[in-house]
C-alpha cells in the first residue's frame, strides 16, 4: 500500500526533525531525494547523518557523485546526481558495488538522472521552495506502515 505525507518546513528545526523520524525509520534501502537547486536536499540529508550519530562534516557530493559513511557500523552512501551527463556514468563508476552492499542507506540528489542505473526508491522525498523561499513544501511517498504513524505523531 502507498502512503504519502504532505508537510510544511517552516525552518531548519522542522527540517532536523523530520530527519530525525527519518533515521528512526528507514536506516536501509533506496531513497529518492527530489527538489530544485536550493530545495534543502543536501540539509536533510546532514540532518538525517547526523541522527544516526555522524559527527563532522556532510559535503554534498555535487562533483564526486557520492560520498560514502559508515555510521557505527552502518554503510550510508549519498549520491548526487546533479552533474551526470549519461546515467551510463554511473556504471563506469561501479554504481553496482555501491549498490550490492547489504543492509545498507541509499541517499539519491537528482534521481531523475540515474535512468535504470539506479533502483526503485523505498522513499520519495519531494522538496519545493515557497514563492517567497522562505518555507519548503514537503512531500514524502513510501510503502512502510511505520512511518506514516511516526509523522502523524510529530506533524499532525
Amino acid at each position: 500500500m502507498q502512503h504519502s505525507f504532505n508537510l510544511t518546513l517552516n525552518n531548519e528545526e522542522d527540517t532536523k526533525n523530520l530527519a530525525e523520524i527519518l533515521s528512526k525509520n528507514f536506516t536501509a534501502g533506496v531513497i529518492y531525494l527530489i527538489g530544485d537547486l536550493g530545495a534543502g536536499k543536501t540539509t536533510l540529508t546532514r540532518y538525517w547523518l547526523q541522527a544516526m550519530g555522524h559527527k563532522g562534516a556532510v559535503k554534498s557530493p555535487t562533483y564526486t557523485l557520492v560520498e560514502p559513511y559508515n555510521i557505527q557500523g552502518k554503510d550510508i552512501f549519498h549520491f548526487d546526481l546533479y552533474r551526470l551527463n549519461d546515467p551510463y556514468e554511473l556504471e563506469l563508476m561501479g554504481i553496482r558495488d555501491y549498490l550490492e552492499t547489504a543492509d545498507a542507506l541509499f541517499l539519491f540528489e537528482w534521481p531523475s538522472k540515474g535512468g535504470e542505473e539506479i533502483p526503485e526508491a523505498d522513499l520519495i522525498i519531494n522538496i519545493e521552495k515557497s514563492d517567497d523561499n522562505l518555507v519548503r513544501h514537503a512531500t514524502l511517498t513510501w510503502s512502510s506502515t511505520n512511518l506514516q504513524q511516526a509523522l502523524e505523531k510529530h506533524f499532525v
